[in-house]
Parts: structure tokens; C-alpha cells; sequence
């Protein structure tokens, strides 16, 4: 092929120019045209020279120059100008290779690079100009750059931690994270029945069901990882991230992460327990774990997770789809170790104790479940929604069925102890504890009774009544069928209808001074109140009705004619009125009404029956004993002395105190 003309060498080397520019977005673009060009004049072989390589985004170190600084400066020698750029970024690359070779040599291997801030930042301005180098040196030193900033990143989010090693993550987290949970044996420290499971104390704990934890960043933060060593990792997982070793860098950071919130569980107190070591361990030692982990989830769904999600996203900035997949993978263990523990105490035996642990971990779970699904994306997002609202249900349906189970043991209760004194009765005090204490979850088990409606007959005092208040009427209702089966361990009439009162007047007092009242009503205290008087009357009646009777005129003989015999009835009448009143003194000073109002309104009603009878039939009587040897054997008390004796009356003295 013929030759271009001298003067026209110029206008075919700037239209090539023009050309190359236009289609040189790559490396292999540029060549490929210089080789066709290059066949029409071989003078156009030359062109490679003007041309540098194009750019690449992905290399470290900012972006480089255009392949054409300016296309009015075609003419102006560009060969001289592409061939120092070439030089720049060749010796660019060299010391890059340099620079890791030095830290993979023998005498650095073991060092630390991120221990110097400014070898940090060589290092890493190193790396960034070795991606996407093409030549194998280069690729090599890229690697090993790789896998160094990878131990680099492992070393650092373990360092960055320190403080949560050991005893101090103990001590700051429970000294920091500390919550309020609602407590069982707190508000019924007198539960006390043998028939059912007996419960451990615990101290008063306040705070209610329910109650929102708020953790502060402040609060967080420093257990996790410190802020400055937030800034190292998001350098480097933006140079591993460009190099295109995310994988690497997801791994790394979520198997550090997972053991992290991990250790975080156990020093909350959570253990991982399979279902069998569940159901094996006792209750007073599974109360403690349940409590715990009402705890645990709270501190864990808005604070340390809340903190890792916002750390992941501070270091994987640069790409969003890193950051899900090392979040979840960091979060993941941690939220199924504490779901898993919630179904195996969902799943787990029916126990009366149970109940109120089971209702705090439900409004636990129930109120952190939208944060912790908004924690998640995608599919994670609906396996964790999917698996904690089951666990949700299924707690739900164990509330529903302990229920059941504590209404089955009233009935079922068997104790065949009476109780000296006719006091309140370990049964009473045990379900009027735990049936005011299901109050505390109104608003829970109004929306998990609903559905039990048809299976809860209707007491008749309030057929408005809501779900937990049918609930606890018929719970208490069983609870005064059992309590009137009892009255028949106990032969003295009287002595009934003391154990009657004590027991009725404890469940309406409990009703009254609770949240129970708003659940039963005015009308239900009213009818119960009334129930008590009855009672009140059947007491005088059986235990004074005799003592009267020894007050009456009604058999006495005639007074005229008839003297000797109407002493000798007299006689009689007292000292019958003697042995009474001291039988009962001797026996009724032992019993005891709990109630100090119930306890002076039953000797105010004694005195008001006894004492007026006593003081006319005295006044009518005493002249016809007075002279007498022995009038004073017959007539022994005074009026102010039987009052006297009255006020001893249902103190729970020990006999013969």
C-alpha cells in the first residue's frame, strides 16, 4: 500500500487520535484500531506510544487522568506526554508492590500494620493502587495485600472490643443494661399453699409488665466497638470491597460478630439450653432464666443489635448488600438462640408458677417483634418475623392453657388440714395473689381470652364484663366453692362461720384495694359484703343464742308462793350462764378473725346482745340471791367485767397463755 503524503501525516495521526479517543474505553479497544489503522500506513505502527492505557475506577489512589488531556493539543508532541504518564503509574504500581512485600517480609510478617496510623494509611493507598493493575507482580502483591488486610480487619474488630472481656463486660453490662421486668413472687410474697408448686422469693421489683427498656448509644457503644476503630474497618472493607473480596470480608466480620453477641447473651444470662434441658431443670432455677431472658431480649433487640446495625452500616458504606449479609450473619445465632429458649418454655410442661413468666416473656416478644424484624431485609427478615411470630402464638396458647391449668388446681386442691382458729386459708391467699397479679396483664389476656369466651360460663354480675374479668370471676368463684367445702373440716358451727368471714372478707379486700375491682365491679363487692353479714349473724346466732337463753324469764317459776323455787332456778340460770360464756371465753379467745374492723365488729356485736340481757337479768334477779351464802358463787361477773372479757375474744391466743 502506498505511502501517505508528507504533508498530510499530520491530519491521519490526529483523525486516528480522533478515532482511538472515540472507541478507546478499554485497553483492547485502543490496540485493536492502532493494528487496523497500522495496516493502511505502516507510519500509524507508532500510535501506541501516544496512547495510555484508559482508566480504571476500580484502582486505588483517586482517578486517573483522561486518555486525552486536551484534543487542542493533538499536534504538540502527546507521544512525549502518554509515555510519562505510563512511567508514573508504572512506578505508582512498583512501589505498591514494594510496600506490601515489605510487610510479607520476615522481619514485619508479624507486625501489625494498623498499629501506626500512617503505615495504615500507606498500606491501604498501597492496595488501592494495586486493584486492577494488570500485570501478574502486581496481581500477586494484591493478593497478599488481601489476605493481610483481611487478618488486619479480624485483629482489629476483636482489639476494638476490649471491653468487653471478661468480668468488665459482666459488671457494665448488668450495671448499665439493668431493666425493670415484672415479677411474680414480688406482689404475692404470701403465696402460700402446699397443694400448689411453692415459690421462691425474689425481692420487690417494681416497674410493672411490660415496661419499655431504653438503652442510650452512650449506654452501647463502648461494648461494641469503639468508634475510631469503626473508621479503620470501613477503609479497609472499602479497599477489599473494590478488590471484590467481599465474601472474604462478610466472613471474617461475621464469625467475630456472632461470637461477640454471643458472649453478650451469656453474660445476660442466657445459656443455650436445648428442650430437654428445658424441661429438666427446676423451677426455681428455670424462674430465674425466664426472667433473665424477658431481660436479655430487650437489651439485645434495642441496644446491641440496634448498635450492630448501625455499625455494619458505617463500615460496609460502600456497599449495601455486604452490609445486610454481614449484619445477618453477625445477628442471626444470637435472635434464635433467644427465640429457640421462648418455644422451648412455650412448648414446655403447664404449671401454675409459670404463668406470669410466661405472660412477661410474651409482651417481651410482642413488643420488640416489629423492631426486630425492621432490624432485617428480605429473606431474613420474613424467616425471623416468620419463626418469632410462632413462638408469639405459641406462648400465647401456653397462657391460655396455664390458665386453664390453675382453674382445674382450685378445684382439684385436696388439703384436708383445718386450720386453728379458722384463720384465712393458704389456698385463699395463694389464688387471690395470683389472680390480682393477672390484672397487671389486662390488656395481654384480654386479647389472648377472647377467643375463650364461649368456654368461661357467666358468673351472672356483670354480663359486660370483659375476657380476663369473666376469667377471674369464675377462677374466683371456684376458689369460694372450695373454701365452703373446707367449713366442713371444722365440726363447731361458729367456728365455720369465723373461717367463712376471715376467707371472704381477704377476697373482697383483694378485689377492692386492686385493678380486680374495675374488672368485677361495685356490685360484686356489694353482694359479697352481704354475703359476710350473713355469715356475722350465723356466728351470734350459733355460738350466743345459748348464753341468752340462761338470761330469759321464759321457765322461770312464779315469783309469788314460790321463792325457794325460783332461787333454785336462778341459781341454776347462772351458774349455766357461767359455764357458757367461760366454755366460749376458753374457746374463742384462740380462734382468730384477721380483720382488726371484722374483729372489733363482732365483740361490739357480742356486747350489744350480751351485755344489756345480762345487766336486766341482774338487776331483776340479784335481790333474791343477795344474803345468800353463796350468792356471790352464782352471780361472779360484773357487767364491766363481762365486757372486759369480750374484748379478749378471737385474739389467737395460745390456749392456756
Amino acid at each position: 500500500m502506498a505511502a501517505a503524503a508528507p504533508g498530510g501525516q499530520e491530519k491521519v495521526i490526529a483523525a486516528a487520535q480522533h478515532i482511538v479517543k472515540s472507541l478507546a474505553n478499554s485497553k483492547n479497544a485502543a490496540d485493536d484500531m492502532i493494528r487496523i489503522l497500522s495496516g493502511f500506513d505502516d507510519r500509524l505502527s507508532l500510535m501506541s506510544d501516544l496512547f495510555p492505557p484508559p482508566p480504571n475506577d476500580a484502582a486505588g489512589g483517586g482517578a486517573r487522568e483522561s486518555i486525552l488531556e486536551d484534543e487542542g493539543d493533538l499536534g504538540e508532541e502527546p507521544g512525549r506526554d502518554g509515555g510519562r504518564r505510563d512511567e508514573e503509574r508504572d512506578a505508582e504500581v512498583e512501589e505498591a508492590v514494594r510496600v506490601v512485600e515489605h510487610w510479607d517480609s520476615p522481619p514485619a510478617v508479624d507486625k501489625l500494620v494498623f498499629d501506626s496510623a500512617e503505615d495504615a494509611g500507606d498500606y491501604l493507598a498501597a492496595a488501592a493502587c494495586l486493584v486492577g493493575a494488570p500485570d501478574a507482580r502486581a496481581e500477586a502483591a494484591l493478593q497478599v495485600a488481601m489476605t493481610r488486610l483481611e487478618e488486619e480487619f479480624r485483629h482489629l474488630l476483636i482489639r476494638g472490643m476490649s471491653p468487653l472481656a471478661g468480668e468488665d463486660l459482666h459488671a457494665s453490662l448488668l450495671r448499665r443494661l439493668s431493666l425493670t421486668v415484672p415479677s411474680f413472687s414480688s406482689s404475692a410474697s404470701d403465696l402460700d399453699c402446699p397443694s400448689f408448686a411453692s415459690h421462691a422469693g425474689e425481692g420487690d421489683e417494681s416497674g410493672g409488665a411490660g415496661g419499655r427498656t431504653s438503652v442510650s448509644d452512650e449506654e452501647i457503644s463502648p461494648y461494641l466497638i469503639t468508634p475510631d476503630t469503626v473508621d479503620a474497618l470501613k477503609d479497609i472493607a472499602d479497599v477489599m470491597l473494590r478488590a471484590g473480596y467481599a465474601p472474604e470480608l462478610c466472613q471474617v466480620y461475621g464469625e467475630v460478630r456472632r461470637d461477640t453477641l454471643m458472649e453478650c447473651l451469656v453474660v445476660l444470662g442466657i445459656d443455650k439450653m436445648s428442650l430437654e434441658e428445658v424441661q429438666r431443670v427446676e423451677w426455681s432455677v428455670l424462674d430465674g432464666k425466664m426472667k433473665k431472658w424477658i431481660h436479655a431480649l430487650k437489651v439485645v433487640v434495642r441496644g446491641l443489635l440496634a448498635e450492630e446495625r448501625r455499625i455494619c452500616s458505617q463500615i460496609f458504606a460502600a456497599d449495601a448488600d455486604a452490609e445486610e449479609d454481614c449484619f445477618t450473619v453477625a445477628a442471626k445465632g444470637c435472635v434464635l438462640q433467644l427465640l429457640n429458649f421462648g418455644d422451648a418454655i412455650a412448648i414446655g410442661r403447664r404449671s401454675s408458677e409459670k404463668l406470669f413468666r410466661i405472660l412477661g416473656m410474651y409482651e417481651a416478644l410482642a413488643e420488640v417483634l416489629p423492631e426486630l424484624e425492621g432490624l432485617f431485609s428480605a429473606e431474613a427478615s420474613y424467616f425471623i418475623k416468620e419463626e418469632a411470630e410462632g413462638i408469639l402464638m405459641r406462648l400465647g396458647d401456653a397462657v391460655r392453657g396455664t390458665v386453664a391449668e390453675f382453674a382445674n388446681a382450685i378445684q382439684g386442691e385436696t388439703s384436708r388440714r383445718a386450720l386453728p382458729g379458722g384463720e384465712i386459708h393458704p389456698l385463699t391467699r395463694y389464688v387471690m395473689n395470683y389472680v390480682r397479679l393477672l390484672a397487671d396483664y389486662s390488656r395481654s389476656l384480654n386479647h389472648l381470652l377472647e377467643d375463650s369466651d364461649a368456654e368461661l360460663e357467666n358468673g351472672g354480675d356483670n354480663v359486660n364484663m370483659t375476657p380476663l374479668g369473666h376469667c377471674v370471676l369464675i377462677l374466683i368463684t371456684h376458689l369460694q366453692a372450695k373454701i365452703e367445702e373446707k367449713t366442713m373440716l371444722y365440726e363447731d358451727e361458729a367456728l365455720q362461720n369465723i373461717f367463712l368471714m376471715n376467707n371472704l372478707l381477704y377476697i373482697v379486700q383483694k378485689v377492692k384495694d386492686s385493678e380486680l375491682k374495675t374488672l368485677l365491679g361495685d356490685n360484686w363487692i356489694r353482694t359479697r359484703r352481704a354475703q359476710i353479714r350473713r355469715y356475722s349473724t350465723g356466728y351470734l346466732r350459733s355460738s350466743w343464742t345459748r348464753v341468752l337463753a340462761c338470761l330469759k324469764d321464759d321457765g322461770l317459776p312464779q315469783t309469788m308462793g314460790s321463792s325457794s323455787a325460783l332461787k333454785a332456778s336462778l341459781k341454776e340460770r347462772f351458774k349455766n350462764f357461767n359455764l357458757a360464756f367461760e366454755e366460749l371465753y376458753k374457746t374463742q379467745t384462740t380462734w382468730r378473725v384477721v380483720d382488726p374492723q371484722l374483729r372489733d365488729d363482732l365483740k361490739i356485736s357480742i356486747s350489744d346482745k350480751v351485755l344489756p340481757a345480762y345487766r336486766s337479768f341482774v338487776g331483776r334477779f340479784r335481790g333474791q340471791l343477795e344474803g345468800g351464802r353463796s350468792s356471790a358463787k352464782f352471780i361472779k361477773y360484773t357487767t364491766e367485767d363481762l365486757e372486759n372479757h369480750v374484748l379478749d375474744f378471737f385474739e389467737g391466743r395460745r390456749p392456756n397463755a
